[in-house]
Order: C-alpha cells, then sequence, then structure tokens
C-alpha cells in the first residue's frame, strides 16, 4: 500500500499458536474466553508475526525482522517474502528494532550470520542497555536468560563490523519517518511514524498482542510485558491518539497484514483492517528504486 509516496510492503514471518488464556493477566474471570470465543477463535490461537518495508524510494528501510532460526519452524518467513516482493536482504540500508524479543530481531541473523549486509541497526539505547546487560541477564529468571543470550546474538554481527546505533526520543530515520516512545512491554520497546503528503501509518512495537481481547479491553496485558501497568497505559493512549488522528496503525501480532485505523465503540475500542485494493497498473514509488545493487 502506499502512505503519500512512500510503499509500505507487510511481510509475513508466519504464525504461532500461542495460549492466550494462560498467558493473559488483569483480565476479568471468564473474560477471555468470552472474547476469543466473541471472534470465532479457539484456543490455542494462531497468532502472526510480520516486518514491514518502507520504500521511500531514496532508502529502503525494514522495521523489525522477524524471528529467523531462533522460534518455530511455522515462523522465519521474512526474508522469503522479501524476496517475493522484489528486494533482496542487502538492498535494506536501515532496520528499525521495535523491541529485541527473538521474535522482532532473530532474524537479523542466520547461522551467526548478518542477513543485512548493508544495512545499518538502530535500537533505542534503553533497549540495547537492558537486553546486552550482563548485570541484568544474571539476575533475570532462568526462564529469561535465553532471551538475553537471543538478543546478544542476533546483534553480535553488526555490532563486529560497527553498524549498530541507538537512540534517545524522536529519532528521525528519513523525511516523516520517526521513533516513537512506547516503553512497558520492555523497557525501550519503540513505534515508528511513517508521514508523506499527508497520510500517516505509525508501526505499533508489542502495544496489541491479541487483538480480540485487547482492543476490546486495553487493561488486559500479556505475561511477556516486563512493565504491565506501563505497557496498558501506553496502549490505551495509543489507541485513544489513533482514533483521534483517524491514521492507520501495524501490528505485527495482529491477523496479517495488520495494518488498519482503530476505532471507538462506546468504552472500548475496535480495530478496522483495511480495506484491500487490487491496483493496476502497480504504483510506482517517487525516485528510483533505492539502491539496486
Amino acid at each position: 500500500m502506499m502512505i503519500g509516496v512512500y510503499e509500505i510492503t507487510a511481510l509475513s514471518d508466519g504464525t504461532k499458536a500461542i495460549p492466550w488464556g494462560t498467558l493473559a493477566h488483569n483480565a476479568a474471570p471468564g473474560e477471555v474466553d468470552a472474547l476469543t470465543k466473541k471472534a470465532f477463535l479457539t484456543e490455542p490461537v494462531e497468532n502472526s508475526s510480520a516486518a514491514y518495508l518502507v520504500n521511500t524510494g531514496k532508502v529502503l528501510i525494514l522495521i523489525d525482522t522477524g524471528a529467523g532460526q531462533m522460534w518455530d519452524a511455522t515462523l522465519g518467513k521474512v526474508v522469503t517474502n522479501l524476496r517475493a516482493s522484489g528486494y533482496r536482504p542487502d538492498q535494506v540500508d536501515e532496520v528499525l528494532i521495535t523491541h529485541l524479543h527473538f521474535d522482532h530481531a532473530g532474524g537479523l541473523v542466520d547461522n551467526g550470520h548478518a542477513v543485512f549486509s548493508n544495512a545499518t541497526i538502530w535500537v533505542d539505547r534503553k533497549e540495547v542497555d537492558f537486553w546486552l546487560s550482563k548485570k541484568t541477564r544474571a539476575n533475570a529468571p532462568d526462564a529469561l536468560k535465553p532471551w538475553f543470550d537471543k538478543a546478544a546474538a542476533a546483534l553480535a554481527p553488526y555490532q563486529a563490523s560497527g553498524r549498530i546505533r541507538t537512540f534517545s526520543g524522536a529519532k528521525s530515520f528519513a523525511p516523516g519517518i520517526h521513533a516513537i516512545e512506547t516503553f512497558g512491554h520492555t523497557p525501550g520497546d519503540t513505534s515508528y511514524a511513517i508521514e508523506s503528503d499527508g497520510q500517516k501509518l505509525v508501526v505499533w512495537g508489542d502495544l496489541v498482542h491479541f487483538a480480540a481481547v485487547q482492543f476490546a479491553d486495553p487493561s488486559v496485558t500479556i505475561a511477556f510485558d516486563i512493565d504491565e501497568k506501563g505497557n496498558a497505559e501506553r496502549r490505551k493512549a495509543a489507541m485513544h491518539d489513533a482514533v483521534i488522528g483517524g491514521y492507520y496503525t501495524a501490528s505485527s501480532h495482529v491477523s496479517f497484514p495488520g495494518i488498519g485505523h482503530v476505532g471507538a465503540e462506546g468504552d472500548h475500542y475496535v480495530f478496522v483492517p483495511v480495506n484491500y485494493i487490487t491496483i493496476f497498473p502497480p504504483q510506482v514509488v517517487a525516485g528510483s528504486s533505492p539502491n539496486p545493487r
């Protein structure tokens, strides 16, 4: 789809069955089960995972990379779908990571080697400081220690070649593309706004995991949240802002492609998927294709 003159391509990483009923926190008794059934879903729910490619006509920017080899075989499809979309990994100029959980950053590497051989990797400073801290890892629960190891492994080849960059605040990466702090799910969880010619899309960090529940009740949190209260507050604020602003949102874990609008119905929110459109002849992004290496 187009956001102004920027081409946005949603790249599926695959799906993974998740038992949300056992992972949801702060829900009323029976609430998760009722909302799951209302959405015609059954546990465990196949949960989408996605990344988003932005072609500005001058640079090619990838937001998140999927799980790569770091989780189930049902995932790790981002590079395959990147190629199917007509692009190659070596054409990507910048990779913006929402956070360093392995289902978002694991696709940076393949057998320990950098997948995006010409890209600069951008991650919020708080996120890097947390996941690469030996002290924080040592004090973390044993079940969480592998998450630290996978984050370090994902970044390692890029660190070795000096291609990791950190930022704080509303860092700009290209005209109309900037970071938004949505800390809570992780210490540096970041969303990215994309604006062009009066249109806007915000790629959320992990503000939403289970759309059927968390749009209806944004106060419901997930066991994966490091700061559950903080993430709930950020989610409510982001949904409210999306309603007021009327812009598109994109979410990795909302049913693929995860792009749509947020609507308000009474005291809760609803997700309205983007309307699918076939365009012929294909639209061309302003300017030439970026870096046709």
